[in-house]
């Protein structure tokens, strides 16, 4: 029996963070796992440039009202949970993530979530566990289900290599040149026939 788990940022919806970074003009900000590998160094960084410009939680959501989901997105979700199930695994935050999920159609998430003062200041960051998209897929094979993993930067490399099918949905170069390894997927389409295959198999 299989389950899919999929990165939401880059698969599902634009990066939120380099949205952000447009509203804003704060050029800093763009930088996502797809170019920062170390998930940690980035997150610090994000926070020392929020408290820097003094922006707040309330901020961000803002900019995360107006973004809606990738051409198509919505409708390959529709599709995948009429085949199989799906696991939404990602580094966002639930402070973050309702209103994209609704607009997904309120898939299951699994994410982390922030430390916020009175304020609205976000003063820290909160996550399940360390590598938890590769301990996700790992617990669903402990459960004895084989998973198809999709994502599309580094924080998503564990997780690929660790599932019974890992995909690399539309990465960037730097990305596909450091894991050549893993099959690149470049539509939704693709990625309709490729899972559809492996459910048939």
């Amino acid at each position: 029996m299989y389950i899919v788990c999929s990165d939401l940022e880059g698969v599902f919806v634009p990066e939120i963070w380099v949205n952000v970074s447009k509203h804003t003009g704060i050029d800093e900000l763009k930088l996502t796992t797809r170019d920062i590998s170390d998930y940690n160094v980035l997150m610090k960084r994000r926070l020392d440039i929020l408290a820097r410009n003094k922006l707040t939680i309330d901020d961000i959501r803002h900019v995360i009202s107006y973004i809606k989901p990738l051409p198509g997105a919505a409708e390959f979700i529709y599709w995948l949970r009429r085949k199989t199930q799906l696991i939404v695994v990602s580094d966002t935050y639930e402070e973050f993530a309702g209103p994209l999920m609704e607009k997904l159609g309120l898939p299951t998430l699994f994410c982390n979530n922030l430390s916020v003062d009175h304020l609205g200041n976000i003063t820290g960051y909160n996550l399940r566990q360390e590598n938890g998209k590769m301990k996700v897929a790992e617990a669903l094979q402990n459960l004895n289900y084989k998973v198809i993993a999709i994502g599309d930067s580094y924080n998503d490399i564990n997780m690929l290599r660790k599932a019974d099918l890992g995909l690399l949905y539309r990465p960037p170069q730097n990305v596909v040149d450091d894991n050549a390894d893993i099959q690149v997927v470049g539509s939704y389409e693709e990625l309709k026939d490729i899972i559809f295959e492996r459910l048939e198999s």
